[in-house]
Formats: C-alpha cells, structure tokens, sequence
C-alpha cells in the first residue's frame, strides 16, 4: 500500500506530496556503442540508469527501468541503433502506455544518457497527446560530461564502478579506438561541428579520469533532474 505522504527534497527546501506518485523517472542510454578499452560497451545505459533511479531514490518519483534501445545520427558509424521513429512507436509508447495504465503514471521525466536520443525530442509533444502522459526529457547529463569516452565518462566510470583504471593508459591510442572523442570518425567531424569541437578538446586536452570530476557531474546532473522533477510536480 502506498504511503499517503512522500517527502521530495530539493534546494528549496522540503515538500510533502501524494502527487509524486504520479511521477515516474525513466531512463534511456544506448546499449550497444563503442566507449574504448576502459569503459563497457552500454555506459550510456548505465549512467542515465544510475541517475534516473537515485533520482526516484531522493524525489519518492517512481522508477520505470530503462529503454532497451537507442538512436544516433547516421553520419555516427560506431554502435548498433535504431532509427527514431522505430524507438518511438516500438519502444517508447508501448512503456509509457503500460506505465498510465499498471502505475497511473501521469507525468513522466526520460533520463537520457546518450547524445543521439535527442532526435525523440520532437515527437514528445505527438507522444503526450497520444498517451495522455505529460513528458519532459532531461539530457543534462549529456550537455557536461564532454567528449564522447573523454575524461568525463571516465571519470563517471570510476564512481560507479564501470571504468576499467588498469585500461586507462589505452585509452591514448585512437587509432585502434577511434571512438574515443570521436578523434577518428571522420565523417561525424565533417558533418558535425559540435562533435569536431569536442575532438578538438580532447586533442588539446588529453584523458584524465579524475573521481572528484566524476562526483560533481553525477551530482550536478542530478539537481538539474530534481528540478525537473520539481517543475512536473507544480504543473
């Protein structure tokens, strides 16, 4: 039975809610990308995972899991995806439907932990008046952590416990792990200036996984989520 009264913390303080029951927090990463020798191949799916259920752990919002499939742009040659529109119609939909109908879920905020999931973003609003669910995407994760396999997923890896540090060392050779910042995918670079830009860096910057980095980021990804959670609360 649930309780009447779930207590959510924020930095504004304390409120109590029976309305955060009707919150639920669900994750999407990517399960099948290339992340160099140090990190698993589903790191995305692991981070957005973490963050998603110690965010329900801090808000009393319900955890949903994770979403068992993942997009990209197509120029990014170094995992297996979906297109879009697939993960929508046959991943998506059918979670949040279940989700309404099993959990009376009403409000629902999607983790994401993989820069390719954005391309969902413009079918939210088709998804909310399909499924009667109002949905929010967070990706602020995504925004700080830096070059794809760079110094900031490394240094998640090592809070979490997913990054290899005896491996770290490898992680300098990009001709036989292109991935890492994307230094070798050259066509991503071409066609992508962010993605260039963030080569760059880790070029002029190099690898240092770093725990205390690797807390902040974690920490700072989390409040940003809260908020969210809050904004979904008062709407």
């Amino acid at each position: 039975m649930e309780s009447k009264n779930i207590r959510l913390n924020y930095d504004s303080g304390n409120i109590i809610s029976p309305e955060i029951h009707k919150i639920g927090i669900l994750a999407i990463g990517s399960h099948l990308e290339n992340h160099g020798p140090a990190l698993p191949i589903d790191t995305d799916a692991k981070i957005a995972s973490y963050l998603a259920l110690e965010a329900s752990n801090r808000t009393g919002a319900k955890f949903l899991g994770i979403i068992y499939a993942a997009t990209e742009h197509p120029y990014i040659k170094h995992g297996i995806h979906i297109k879009p529109i697939e993960l929508v119609d046959k991943h998506l939909k059918p979670i949040l439907k279940c989700a309404k109908r099993s959990l009376k879920i009403q409000k629902v905020l999607i983790v994401n932990g993989h820069g390719g999931n954005t391309k969902i973003k413009k079918y939210l609003p088709t998804i909310a008046e399909e499924t009667g669910i109002k949905i929010k995407l967070n990706n602020r994760i995504v925004e700080i952590e830096g070059p794809h396999a760079g110094s900031g997923e490394l240094s998640i890896g090592l809070i979490l416990g997913i990054t290899d540090p005896k491996r770290l060392r490898e992680c300098e050779n990009i001709r036989e792990y292109p991935e890492i910042g994307m230094i070798g995918l050259k066509e991503a670079r071409e066609r992508d200036k962010k993605i260039d830009e963030s080569a760059k860096q880790l070029e002029n910057e190099g690898i240092n996984a770093d725990p205390i980095l690797g807390k902040s980021l974690l920490e700072e990804a989390l409040e940003d989520i809260i908020k969210d959670i809050k904004l979904l609360l008062d709407d």
